[in-house]
């Protein structure tokens, strides 16, 4: 008898906040918000999941656009059946949107369905059984040592975006830091005697990492008094900008894009052809460490990576390097 009451009381409960949720939907669907639920599911990801700002503007991008895709079947989140799922993601794979996007996409639905089955939002989860998309796994190439060398020899100059560039450029091949990790960095994180800086990676884990001489040098170009400096403006437009260790010409932290702009910049004065971007020297950083010996478990922890299969993926141990463990570690190899 309790049981059949409880239950009826559950019902009751989850019926009447369907219905709010119901004249919610309607009210964010007027204004072309989104709706309380999938806010409350953002809000979720950065405060129990520790995702990082740029992670969420991802999932906010693609939830959004299948939001407006429910809106324009007057369905809802709550109600969306596992077959509506299924036209849905059939859409996105007839379209011309990258495998990578629609593969992101999926996952952020999947994640909001899940997070909306547990917290008791609905009784189901629609996207439980959704079958995946397969991304092709792409590494890019890296660039070899002595493309390295022309790249951080086409920094010249001794202006304030100078020293700014060669130090970013010098940080990213010396440690393998995401863009966003570098851009990232505040004067406090970076211990210029020891050569150490600390890395906040995905899901805001902490790591340090050392630096070599030749980026010592650079970042002591940067901090002196002809460097970042001369970019600081007399009065800051925002608290975190003074301590951003880089700075644009206006006096805030430089940005990913502008990051990505200036790789770009200095590999086409090199003479570089293909595409070169920030992620390539972070691939080239790896690669040339494991080309010199380095444990690759010391990879992984440099580059920040959670299981050893994603580092084994993305270093490629070149064929020389893999020839001179064989002759020199395999008893038969030299034998005629």
């Amino acid at each position: 008898m309790r049981n059949r009451e409880a239950k009826s009381v559950t019902g009751l409960r989850l019926a009447e906040r369907r219905l709010r949720s119901a004249d919610a939907t309607q009210a964010a669907r007027a204004r072309g918000e989104l709706p309380l639920e999938v806010e409350e599911f953002l809000s979720w990801m950065v405060a129990e999941k520790g995702r990082s700002p740029n992670t969420l503007a991802a999932y906010r991008r693609d939830l959004t656009a299948y939001w407006t895709w429910l809106s324009g079947r007057e369905r809802t989140v709550l109600n969306v059946l596992h077959n509506e799922l299924v036209e849905f993601v059939a859409g996105r794979r007839a379209s011309e949107a990258a495998t990578s996007s629609i593969a992101r996409q999926l996952a952020a639905l999947r994640m909001l369905h899940r997070y909306l089955a547990i917290e008791g939002e609905r009784p189901d989860d629609p996207a439980a059984d959704l079958e995946g998309v397969r991304v092709p796994s792409g590494i890019p190439k890296p660039l070899d040592e002595s493309q390295i060398t022309s790249l951080l020899d086409a920094v010249i100059g001794t202006e304030p975006a100078d020293h700014r560039d060669r130090a970013l450029l010098e940080l990213l091949y010396a440690i393998g830091a995401r863009i966003s990790e570098a851009v990232g960095l505040s004067i406090g994180d970076i211990n210029l005697d020891d050569r150490l800086v600390r890395l906040y990676g995905k899901g805001a884990k902490e790591r340090i990492v050392p630096f070599g001489g030749s980026a010592a040098r650079a970042f002591d170009d940067w901090f002196s008094t002809s460097g970042r400096a001369r970019l600081v403006p007399l009065q800051w437009k925002r608290r975190g900008d003074a301590e951003a260790i880089f700075l644009n010409t206006r006096g805030g932290r430089l940005t990913r894009q502008a990051a990505w702009l200036i790789v770009k910049k200095y590999g086409e004065r090199a003479g570089i052809i293909g595409q070169l971007s920030p992620h390539v020297l972070r691939h080239s950083c790896a690669t040339h460490l494991l080309d010199h010996g380095a444990d690759l478990r010391v990879v992984q922890e440099m580059l920040g990576h959670a299981p050893i299969s994603t580092t084994q993926v993305y270093t490629r141990v070149s064929q020389e390097r893999l020839w001179d463990v064989y002759r020199s570690s395999h008893p038969r190899a030299t034998l005629c």
